[in-house]
Protein backbone atom coordinates (compact mmCIF):
# COMPACT_ATOMS: atom_id res chain seq x y z
CA UNK A 1 0.00 0.00 0.00
CA UNK A 2 1.13 3.23 -0.60
CA UNK A 3 2.77 5.29 2.11
CA UNK A 4 0.17 7.96 3.69
CA UNK A 5 0.67 10.85 6.23
CA UNK A 6 -0.02 9.62 9.52
CA UNK A 7 -3.31 9.95 11.64
CA UNK A 8 -1.31 10.59 14.79
CA UNK A 9 -2.52 13.74 16.91
CA UNK A 10 -5.51 13.91 14.19
CA UNK A 11 -9.72 13.36 16.05
CA UNK A 12 -12.56 11.81 14.47
CA UNK A 13 -15.75 12.10 15.58
CA UNK A 14 -17.95 9.18 14.11
CA UNK A 15 -21.18 8.24 15.15
CA UNK A 16 -21.74 4.10 16.17
CA UNK A 17 -18.41 2.54 16.35
CA UNK A 18 -19.27 0.09 19.09
CA UNK A 19 -19.11 -2.90 16.44
CA UNK A 20 -18.46 -4.27 13.16
CA UNK A 21 -17.03 -2.15 9.91
CA UNK A 22 -16.95 1.54 12.56
CA UNK A 23 -15.13 -0.37 15.18
CA UNK A 24 -12.77 -1.61 12.62
CA UNK A 25 -12.32 1.80 11.01
CA UNK A 26 -11.74 3.26 14.72
CA UNK A 27 -9.14 0.32 15.32
CA UNK A 28 -7.32 1.14 12.33
CA UNK A 29 -7.27 5.04 12.98
CA UNK A 30 -5.66 4.46 16.29
CA UNK A 31 -2.90 2.30 15.39
CA UNK A 32 -1.22 5.60 13.85
CA UNK A 33 -2.12 7.33 17.58
CA UNK A 34 -5.61 9.11 16.39
CA UNK A 35 -7.99 10.58 18.82
CA UNK A 36 -11.43 8.80 18.43
CA UNK A 37 -14.40 10.32 19.48
CA UNK A 38 -17.66 8.01 19.78
CA UNK A 39 -21.55 8.70 19.72
CA UNK A 40 -23.35 5.70 20.13
CA UNK A 41 -26.53 4.54 22.29
CA UNK A 42 -24.56 1.38 23.45
CA UNK A 43 -24.20 1.92 26.99
CA UNK A 44 -25.60 -1.48 28.48
CA UNK A 45 -24.72 -4.79 26.41
CA UNK A 46 -26.89 -5.65 24.11
CA UNK A 47 -27.24 -9.73 24.11
CA UNK A 48 -28.19 -9.94 19.92
CA UNK A 49 -25.17 -7.69 19.43
CA UNK A 50 -22.25 -7.81 21.05
CA UNK A 51 -20.02 -4.80 22.27
CA UNK A 52 -20.60 -1.20 23.94
CA UNK A 53 -19.53 2.28 23.73
CA UNK A 54 -17.08 1.51 26.73
CA UNK A 55 -15.47 -1.99 25.16
CA UNK A 56 -15.07 0.10 21.83
CA UNK A 57 -13.24 2.44 23.57
CA UNK A 58 -10.91 0.18 25.74
CA UNK A 59 -10.03 -1.58 22.44
CA UNK A 60 -9.21 1.77 21.17
CA UNK A 61 -7.01 2.53 23.57
CA UNK A 62 -5.27 -1.16 24.02
CA UNK A 63 -4.82 -0.99 19.75
CA UNK A 64 -2.53 2.97 20.38
CA UNK A 65 -5.15 5.58 20.03
CA UNK A 66 -7.11 7.92 22.75
CA UNK A 67 -10.96 7.21 22.86
CA UNK A 68 -13.71 9.39 24.33
CA UNK A 69 -16.82 7.36 24.81
CA UNK A 70 -20.01 9.53 24.32
CA UNK A 71 -23.15 7.85 25.28
CA UNK A 72 -25.81 9.91 22.81
CA UNK A 73 -28.93 9.30 20.27
CA UNK A 74 -27.24 10.47 16.39
CA UNK A 75 -31.29 11.36 15.96
CA UNK A 76 -30.88 14.35 19.01
CA UNK A 77 -29.92 17.46 18.01
CA UNK A 78 -29.19 18.28 22.02
CA UNK A 79 -26.71 14.96 22.29
CA UNK A 80 -25.09 15.55 18.83
CA UNK A 81 -24.23 18.93 19.41
CA UNK A 82 -23.11 18.22 23.04
CA UNK A 83 -21.04 15.28 21.58
CA UNK A 84 -19.37 17.77 19.16
CA UNK A 85 -18.57 20.39 21.68
CA UNK A 86 -16.62 17.80 24.03
CA UNK A 87 -15.13 16.14 21.33
CA UNK A 88 -13.53 19.87 20.74
CA UNK A 89 -12.90 20.73 24.45
CA UNK A 90 -11.30 17.18 24.57
CA UNK A 91 -9.42 17.03 21.64
CA UNK A 92 -8.84 20.82 20.58
CA UNK A 93 -10.98 20.64 17.51
CA UNK A 94 -12.26 17.95 14.67
CA UNK A 95 -10.39 16.82 11.44
CA UNK A 96 -12.74 13.90 10.45
CA UNK A 97 -15.99 12.56 11.08
CA UNK A 98 -17.45 9.30 9.97
CA UNK A 99 -20.89 9.04 9.35
CA UNK A 100 -21.02 5.14 10.70
CA UNK A 101 -24.53 4.72 12.78
CA UNK A 102 -27.20 3.69 9.97
CA UNK A 103 -30.51 1.38 11.02
CA UNK A 104 -31.55 -1.14 8.42
CA UNK A 105 -35.17 -3.06 7.87
CA UNK A 106 -35.54 -4.50 4.22
CA UNK A 107 -39.58 -4.35 3.81
CA UNK A 108 -41.65 -2.20 1.44
CA UNK A 109 -44.34 0.00 1.91
CA UNK A 110 -47.44 -2.16 2.93
CA UNK A 111 -45.19 -4.19 5.18
CA UNK A 112 -42.42 -1.38 7.01
CA UNK A 113 -44.10 0.02 10.03
CA UNK A 114 -44.35 3.89 9.75
CA UNK A 115 -42.14 3.79 13.23
CA UNK A 116 -38.98 1.49 11.48
CA UNK A 117 -39.35 4.05 8.44
CA UNK A 118 -38.93 6.98 10.76
CA UNK A 119 -35.74 5.24 12.50
CA UNK A 120 -34.38 4.55 9.64
CA UNK A 121 -34.53 8.14 8.11
CA UNK A 122 -33.42 9.60 11.39
CA UNK A 123 -30.40 7.99 11.91
CA UNK A 124 -29.67 7.62 8.42
CA UNK A 125 -30.14 10.56 6.43
CA UNK A 126 -30.96 13.21 9.28
CA UNK A 127 -28.20 11.93 11.39
CA UNK A 128 -25.52 12.25 8.34
CA UNK A 129 -27.18 15.84 8.06
CA UNK A 130 -26.98 16.64 11.49
CA UNK A 131 -23.67 15.31 12.55
CA UNK A 132 -22.02 16.58 9.13
CA UNK A 133 -23.44 20.13 9.92
CA UNK A 134 -22.63 20.71 13.55
CA UNK A 135 -18.77 19.52 13.22
CA UNK A 136 -18.33 21.69 9.95
CA UNK A 137 -16.86 24.80 11.22
CA UNK A 138 -14.39 22.32 13.29
CA UNK A 139 -13.65 21.18 10.04
CA UNK A 140 -12.99 24.27 8.05
CA UNK A 141 -10.01 24.72 10.60
CA UNK A 142 -8.68 20.86 10.68
CA UNK A 143 -5.71 19.04 8.91
CA UNK A 144 -6.76 17.46 5.86
CA UNK A 145 -10.16 17.16 6.92
CA UNK A 146 -12.36 14.66 6.22
CA UNK A 147 -16.08 13.49 5.93
CA UNK A 148 -16.47 10.03 5.55
CA UNK A 149 -19.99 8.22 4.82
CA UNK A 150 -20.71 4.33 4.72
CA UNK A 151 -23.32 5.22 1.80
CA UNK A 152 -23.46 3.34 -1.45
CA UNK A 153 -23.07 5.23 -4.74
CA UNK A 154 -25.77 6.08 -6.18
CA UNK A 155 -27.25 3.63 -8.38
CA UNK A 156 -30.18 3.70 -10.93
CA UNK A 157 -31.43 0.45 -11.32
CA UNK A 158 -35.13 0.29 -9.61
CA UNK A 159 -34.41 -3.62 -8.42
CA UNK A 160 -33.42 -1.61 -5.34
CA UNK A 161 -36.40 0.46 -5.02
CA UNK A 162 -38.34 -2.44 -5.67
CA UNK A 163 -36.74 -4.62 -3.05
CA UNK A 164 -36.30 -2.03 -0.32
CA UNK A 165 -37.37 0.99 -1.30
CA UNK A 166 -37.48 2.66 2.26
CA UNK A 167 -33.69 1.36 2.87
CA UNK A 168 -32.97 2.70 -0.32
CA UNK A 169 -34.08 6.05 -0.07
CA UNK A 170 -32.92 6.01 3.43
CA UNK A 171 -28.90 5.07 1.97
CA UNK A 172 -28.80 7.38 -1.39
CA UNK A 173 -29.74 10.21 1.16
CA UNK A 174 -26.59 9.23 3.23
CA UNK A 175 -24.91 9.81 -0.05
CA UNK A 176 -26.74 12.35 -1.09
CA UNK A 177 -26.22 14.56 2.00
CA UNK A 178 -22.39 14.10 1.85
CA UNK A 179 -21.90 14.73 -2.22
CA UNK A 180 -24.04 17.86 -1.29
CA UNK A 181 -21.38 19.22 0.91
CA UNK A 182 -18.59 18.13 -1.26
CA UNK A 183 -19.70 20.09 -3.87
CA UNK A 184 -20.54 23.27 -1.67
CA UNK A 185 -16.93 22.52 -0.11
CA UNK A 186 -14.87 21.57 -3.27
CA UNK A 187 -11.45 23.61 -3.09
CA UNK A 188 -11.53 24.72 0.08
CA UNK A 189 -12.23 21.79 1.95
CA UNK A 190 -12.83 19.71 4.03
CA UNK A 191 -13.47 16.59 1.60
CA UNK A 192 -16.50 14.45 1.76
CA UNK A 193 -16.45 11.06 0.36
CA UNK A 194 -18.11 8.08 0.69
CA UNK A 195 -17.79 4.61 1.03
CA UNK A 196 -19.02 1.01 0.34
CA UNK A 197 -18.28 -2.59 0.19
CA UNK A 198 -18.58 -4.24 -2.83
CA UNK A 199 -18.93 -7.70 -1.04
CA UNK A 200 -21.04 -8.80 2.09
CA UNK A 201 -18.75 -7.87 4.91
CA UNK A 202 -19.01 -10.14 8.22
CA UNK A 203 -20.44 -8.53 10.91
CA UNK A 204 -23.24 -9.11 13.47
CA UNK A 205 -25.99 -7.17 11.50
CA UNK A 206 -25.36 -9.36 8.28
CA UNK A 207 -25.24 -12.32 10.71
CA UNK A 208 -29.06 -11.59 11.80
CA UNK A 209 -30.23 -10.35 8.06
CA UNK A 210 -28.37 -13.75 6.68
CA UNK A 211 -27.23 -16.30 9.30
CA UNK A 212 -24.65 -16.17 10.74
CA UNK A 213 -22.74 -19.44 9.02
CA UNK A 214 -24.05 -19.22 5.57
CA UNK A 215 -22.82 -14.86 5.54
CA UNK A 216 -19.36 -15.65 6.74
CA UNK A 217 -18.96 -18.40 4.11
CA UNK A 218 -19.50 -15.77 1.29
CA UNK A 219 -18.03 -12.57 3.29
CA UNK A 220 -15.11 -10.48 3.61
CA UNK A 221 -14.03 -9.41 6.96
CA UNK A 222 -14.82 -5.70 8.09
CA UNK A 223 -10.56 -5.14 7.90
CA UNK A 224 -10.46 -4.42 4.37
CA UNK A 225 -13.34 -1.51 4.93
CA UNK A 226 -11.22 -0.44 7.41
CA UNK A 227 -8.27 -0.12 5.32
CA UNK A 228 -10.09 1.09 2.65
CA UNK A 229 -11.19 4.36 4.90
CA UNK A 230 -8.09 4.79 6.37
CA UNK A 231 -6.20 5.39 2.50
CA UNK A 232 -8.81 7.43 1.79
CA UNK A 233 -8.46 9.53 5.35
CA UNK A 234 -4.94 9.98 4.06
CA UNK A 235 -5.50 11.71 1.04
CA UNK A 236 -5.00 15.12 -0.16
CA UNK A 237 -8.91 16.45 1.14
CA UNK A 238 -8.66 19.18 -1.89
CA UNK A 239 -7.96 16.08 -4.27
CA UNK A 240 -10.34 13.51 -3.25
CA UNK A 241 -13.83 14.84 -2.75
CA UNK A 242 -16.97 13.93 -4.13
CA UNK A 243 -16.60 10.27 -4.49
CA UNK A 244 -18.85 7.13 -3.83
CA UNK A 245 -15.53 4.82 -3.61
CA UNK A 246 -15.77 0.61 -3.58
CA UNK A 247 -13.73 -0.72 -0.87
CA UNK A 248 -11.37 -2.83 -3.31
CA UNK A 249 -11.26 -0.20 -6.16
CA UNK A 250 -8.83 2.03 -3.27
CA UNK A 251 -7.06 -0.63 -2.18
CA UNK A 252 -5.94 -1.31 -5.91
CA UNK A 253 -5.52 2.36 -6.41
CA UNK A 254 -3.32 1.91 -3.45
CA UNK A 255 -1.25 -0.83 -4.83
CA UNK A 256 -3.06 -4.13 -3.40
CA UNK A 257 -2.42 -7.16 -5.63
CA UNK A 258 -4.82 -9.49 -3.59
CA UNK A 259 -7.81 -9.62 -1.29
CA UNK A 260 -7.71 -13.18 -0.37
CA UNK A 261 -6.49 -12.36 2.86
CA UNK A 262 -10.07 -10.15 3.70
CA UNK A 263 -11.81 -13.72 3.79
CA UNK A 264 -13.69 -14.26 6.44
CA UNK A 265 -13.71 -18.16 5.80
CA UNK A 266 -10.16 -18.34 4.59
CA UNK A 267 -11.47 -22.01 3.64
CA UNK A 268 -14.24 -21.06 2.12
CA UNK A 269 -13.83 -21.96 -1.83
CA UNK A 270 -17.62 -20.35 -2.35
CA UNK A 271 -17.61 -16.86 -4.60
CA UNK A 272 -17.98 -13.85 -2.67
CA UNK A 273 -21.41 -12.67 -2.46
CA UNK A 274 -21.88 -8.71 -4.14
CA UNK A 275 -23.41 -6.47 -1.43
CA UNK A 276 -26.43 -4.33 -2.20
CA UNK A 277 -26.90 -1.93 -4.86
CA UNK A 278 -23.59 -3.26 -6.92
Amino acid sequence: MTTRPSLAGRTVLMSGGSRGIGLAIALRAAQDGANIALIAKTDEPDPRLPGTIHTAAAEIEKAGGTALPIVGDIRNDEQVEQAVTATVERFGGIDIVVNNASAITLQNPGELPVKRYDLMMDINVRGTFLLSSLALPYLRQGTNPHILTLSPPLNPDRRWLRDHAPYTVSKYGMTMITLGIAEEHRGRGPAANCLWPRTLIATAATAMLHGAEESVTVSRTPQIMADAAYAILTRPSEEATGNCYLDEDVLREEGVTSLDGYRADPASTRPLQLDAFL
